[in-house]
């Protein structure tokens, strides 16, 4: 039977925090972003991320400035919101990962 409510197709990765660090740090096309609030960002994030605020009214315009070429290693506080910019950059065409989990998840 046809689901007329089944969600789009998930095109990226949800990766758990040592296989996300792992994949980030043995690509050379790897780019962080930490899609958290400003705030949240000022206040201590993963050494070498960008910070592009997911619920900033800005961010599909910042999303036409990157490099489609690059691999977005993509983390919030929880993974939820990450999740949703990953979806974004997916349907724009950009290969995408997520941080299950959070920036807790990073290994020290």
């Amino acid at each position: 039977m046809f689901n007329i409510f089944k969600s789009a197709p998930k095109n990226y990765e949800n990766l758990d925090g040592k296989t996300f660090k792992s994949k980030f740090q043995n690509s050379p096309k790897a780019e962080l972003l930490d899609v958290r609030t400003a705030g949240e960002f000022s206040a201590g994030t993963i050494k070498g991320a960008k910070n592009l605020d997911v619920t900033s009214s800005q961010f599909q315009s910042a999303l036409k400035t990157l490099d489609k070429d690059k691999e977005y290693y993509v983390f919030c506080r929880s993974g939820n919101r990450s999740g949703s910019a990953c979806q974004m950059l997916s349907d724009q065409g950009f290969k995408a990962y997520n941080l299950s989990g959070g920036v807790g998840a990073w290994p020290r």
